[in-house]
């Protein structure tokens, strides 16, 4: 089979190239309201980036570990290098110091680009990666690491050679190692343009303005930042997207468009802040990641009723797979949508046999699926089965193609002989009155006993802003609202419930082992 050598198969070409070349004038990216780049100068920057990172050594399928907290360097170093051929190892700053060796280490990056915020940690980790040969330095010189700022600045603003195309390895992102060590996802050209086509589904016009903020590590480049240049959009990044800098930037700069979890509108929506900011410009909020109960999205629905909510379903693995629109009743609001065109999901059961209107495990497909888990063959084999992604997500399929997300298997929770999900008893607290957010677990009802598997619930309660909470008095409620197997045997007001920590500003996803871990000992 011939090799696609074309320009549009390489992903920088075809997500910003294109669009230089289409709309040269138009702005394609504001950096926390202090600089800002039509799509031509853009593009020459990332050249001269390119071009710089050439003459340093870094050659096509050249492994670089990329730790950057600075997400004008994120878009454009990693586009420069993805230019080149080079594969991204997209590190995240957060991690601590040990788990940032060994992921390098077992990447097998050989050389290392960093900046001036992370000076620090990289001090910390270098004398211990012996394989990484070549270091470059982004936002000013070090003592024995190359200034890629001034190799650029004298680069030629040319197109470079394109050392990567279609089915060539793009990038590693990596998982949230919330078990062990984060796993290296293997995304190609390919499979990173299939993810940025999701814009393409929403609606939008020729002013769209992207706003985004985290997109240092895990899939949120791909998910972020290629899809709005993908769409020709600006995109307007920010270093801080936590609610308190989202109430200020999205007036200042007329957002239309964002991408976020459910948990980020919990936390700006749980107290009065947002209530004097003009957030009418925004048109279209998309939301995935974990679940968005019901009663979340009314208090959407209410405080920005001009933006259109679509809900979308995916992993790291296999991004953006299922797509849906949320306020118009073009669907069940239960449902995260049906999957994308070129991709499919189906629902099997134990046997591998696809079922609908019966629970089973999740499998999604298409071509934004990744290649594998880097180096890690029976992993890889566990999750890829005859070209389906099975995570181990529980869910339902409607004969309309419709899915119904339950979630992930080791969080279902046993209890009186029956199996529950978080998320039934968590959309149950929300509609208590004064409850912002809410987190449920099953923690063991006899440890030490034979019967181990069966659980108690656990629900941890924040209250919003102004209210006061009472834990018995939650837990009379629910038990008025939901059957005795998902009733709480103890609920916890808490002021705050654990999430990931990225650097957004604003909440991650969800963490309920850390609820788990916190609060056991209460039931």
């Amino acid at each position: 089979m011939a090799r696609d050598n074309s320009p549009f198969s390489n992903y920088a070409y075809a997500i910003l190239t294109a669009n230089a070349l289409r709309t040269p004038d138009k702005v394609a990216l504001t950096y926390c309201g202090e600089q800002s780049f039509t799509y031509d100068q853009l593009n020459r920057k990332v050249n001269r980036v390119a071009h710089a990172l050439l003459a340093a050594g870094v050659a096509p399928g050249t492994r670089v570990a990329s730790l950057m907290n600075e997400t004008l360097h994120v878009a454009q170093v990693y586009l420069a290098q993805m230019k080149i051929g080079s594969v991204v190892a997209a590190l995240n700053p957060y991690w601590p110091a040990d788990t940032l060796r060994q992921v390098v280490e077992h990447s097998e990056c050989t050389a290392f680009v960093y900046d001036a915020t992370v000076a620090g940690l990289v001090d910390e980790i270098r004398p211990h990666l012996p394989h990484v040969k070549l270091w470059l330095r982004v936002g000013g010189a070090a003592p024995d690491a190359v200034d890629l700022d001034a190799l650029a600045e004298g680069a030629s603003e040319a197109e470079p050679p394109l050392g990567g195309h279609g089915d060539d390895l793009l990038a590693l992102f990596y998982t949230s190692g919330t078990t062990g060590l984060p796993k290296a996802v293997m995304h190609t050209h390919f499979s990173s343009l299939a993810t940025a086509q999701i814009w393409l589904d929403v609606d939008r016009d020729a002013d769209s303005v992207m706003g985004t903020g985290a997109i240092i590590w895990g899939i949120g480049f791909p998910a972020l930042v290629g899809p709005a240049f993908y769409a020709g959009m600006t995109l307007v990044l920010e270093q801080d997207w936590g609610p308190a800098n989202f109430l200020k930037v999205v007036p200042r700069e007329k957002v239309t468009h964002v991408s976020l979890i459910p948990s980020f509108f919990s936390a700006l929506l749980g107290g009065d802040d947002h209530a004097d900011a003009d957030l009418s410009s925004l048109r279209a909020i998309v939301l995935g990641g974990e679940p968005l109960l019901p009663a979340l999205r009314e208090r959407i629905m209410k405080r920005l009723p001009g933006a259109a909510i679509y809900s979308y379903y995916g992993q790291t693995e296999a991004p953006y797979t299922c797509f849906g629109r949320q306020d118009d009743g073009s669907q069940d609001i239960s449902s995260v949508g049906r999957a994308r065109m070129s991709c499919a999901v189906r629902v099997t059961d134990p046997d591998g046999e696809r079922v609908v209107g019966e629970v089973g495990e999740i499998n999604l497909t298409g071509p934004n699926v990744m290649a594998g888990y880097d180096k890690l063959p029976d992993k890889t084999a566990d999750v890829l089965r005859d070209g389906w992604y099975v995570g181990g997500d529980l869910g339902r399929m409607d004969d309309d193609g419709f899915l119904y997300v339950l979630g992930r298997r080791e969080d279902a929770i046993l209890k009186g002989g029956q199996w529950s999900q978080p998320v039934q008893i968590e959309e149950a607290a929300l509609e208590v009155d004064g409850v912002a957010e809410a987190g449920a677990v099953g923690v063991p009802a006899h440890p030490e006993g034979q019967d181990a598997v069966e659980q108690k619930v656990l629900l941890a309660v924040v209250p919003r802003s102004g209210a006061t909470l009472d834990g018995e008095a939650v837990r009379a409620a629910l038990a008025r609202r939901l059957p005795a197997h998902q009733v709480p045997d103890a609920v916890v007001v808490a002021d705050e419930l654990p999430h990931t920590q990225d650097a957004s500003g604003g909440p991650g996803k969800l963490l309920r082992r850390g609820i788990r871990d916190a609060y056991a000992d209460q039931v």
